[in-house]
């Protein structure tokens, strides 16, 4: 084998994963190996399938929604119904020869179906048995359910919101933060597992909770006084929650302008055509512009509807100053940029149709992923894996 075609193998090339996920979380996970190479097998029960599949309206396929194309793509899918024995035993087969299991059915059904650890690892002493869990499982909300709102609500996540503008009212932040974070956390773990099982050649169980995750995610920043015994300062942190550090106002549109620098105040102030404002005694040191930041970001509110958005962009470009203009959601497939590097790709799904997908956003300079199987439908490769079983003699 030449040095270009091992280049050109995928990294995770012979890594088979049997997934036992639905909706978003593990999904999310499983999505971001499939695009390393792994052989993602999706296993699905035959009378709906992944809940995701029914989340908005598809295009000709009942089942094939938008979110569900965006984080299956990569996958084989069969089709399984758990309590009959033979497709039970169609699993423990899969499982012989997988390198991964993961799965976010809770800890009871999972025992139930003889699929807690124990059982997987008599089966398979070396797999690497991942559970995508709400909450961890020495806690007392082990058995609950969880859902992104429910961890949001949980994380303090829900309360971020009424801090910046002073609405009592909790509420969400309007994305499925909480599963996409954990599902990164997931992918993470089973390379680390990987990593370990080449070292050792041991599996383990790895759990992974969305709540701890999420937690951690987001209290990195938002622990602050609270990181030290005693606090210092509330939980929270000041400069995410400023009321007035929110894109600013222009003639025709809005902007973000971020002077992240002490240094580039002066900067935004005068390509905003007003250097004099810091002449203020309340702004001569380092100390009383950090003091009275709010005061500036007041100021720059006031003065960027002079201005179009266009004309700050090339402003703040000329006096390096990072800023973008603040895209309404339908024109993102639009950017410039994003166009540029090829972010969005028009494919033709085989039953759906056109379908416009994401290319992995991480680039690695000896591994260029071919776009490969688009989501697939309903236990589509079901035949495919069961003849696949016959032909090792495993069924």
């Amino acid at each position: 084998m030449t040095s270009s075609e091992q280049e050109a193998r995928p990294m995770l090339e012979g890594v088979r994963i049997v997934d036992l996920t639905s909706v978003v979380f593990g999904p999310y996970a499983t999505q971001t190996l499939a695009d390393l190479g792994a052989d993602v097998i999706k296993v699905e029960s035959p009378e709906a399938g992944d809940f995701y599949r029914w989340s908005a309206k598809a295009a000709r396929t009942p089942g094939m929604s938008p979110g569900y194309m965006s984080l299956n793509r990569g996958k084989r899918s069969i089709a399984l119904d758990l309590k009959k024995p033979d497709d039970l035993q169609v699993i423990h087969e899969l499982l012989k020869d997988a390198d991964v299991f993961i799965l976010n059915v809770r800890g009871k059904a999972v025992e139930r179906l003889g699929l807690d650890f124990e059982s997987v690892k008599a089966i398979n002493p070396e797999i690497i048995y991942v559970h995508c869990v709400g909450f961890g499982q020495d806690g007392p909300y082990a058995d609950l359910q969880a859902y992104d709102d429910v961890i949001q609500a949980a994380s303090g996540t829900a309360s971020l919101l009424s801090r910046v503008d002073g609405d009592p009212r909790a509420r969400y932040l309007p994305s499925l933060i909480a599963d996409k974070v954990a599902g990164l956390h997931a992918a993470y773990a089973v390379l680390a597992a990987i990593v370990h099982k080449l070292k050792t050649g041991r599996g383990q169980k790895v759990e992974v909770p969305m709540l701890e995750t999420f937690t951690h995610f987001m209290m990195v920043e938002h622990l602050a006084g609270k990181t030290f015994d005693p606090p210092n300062a509330p939980a929270g942190y000041s400069r995410q929650l400023d009321p007035d550090r929110q894109p600013f106002p222009t003639k025709n549109g809005y902007i973000s302008i971020v002077p992240y620098t002490d240094d580039s105040w002066a900067r935004v102030f005068k390509l905003l055509e007003a250097p004099e404002f810091l002449d203020d005694p309340r702004f001569e040191t380092r100390k009383l512009r950090a003091e009275n930041m709010a005061d500036m970001y007041r100021q720059i509110g006031r003065l960027t509807p002079n201005f179009t958005t266009e004309e700050l962009v090339v402003r703040c470009k000329a006096s390096d100053i990072p800023a973008q203009p603040v895209r309404d959601l339908e024109d993102v497939t639009e950017d410039p940029h994003l166009q540029a590097v090829g972010f969005f790709r028009r494919r033709e799904h085989p039953t759906e149709g056109g379908v416009l997908d994401m290319r992995p956003p991480v680039r690695f300079s000896d591994f260029a992923p071919e776009p490969g199987r688009l989501a697939p439908n309903l236990g589509q490769h079901s035949a495919e894996v069961r003849s696949g079983l016959r032909r090792d003699g495993a069924a």
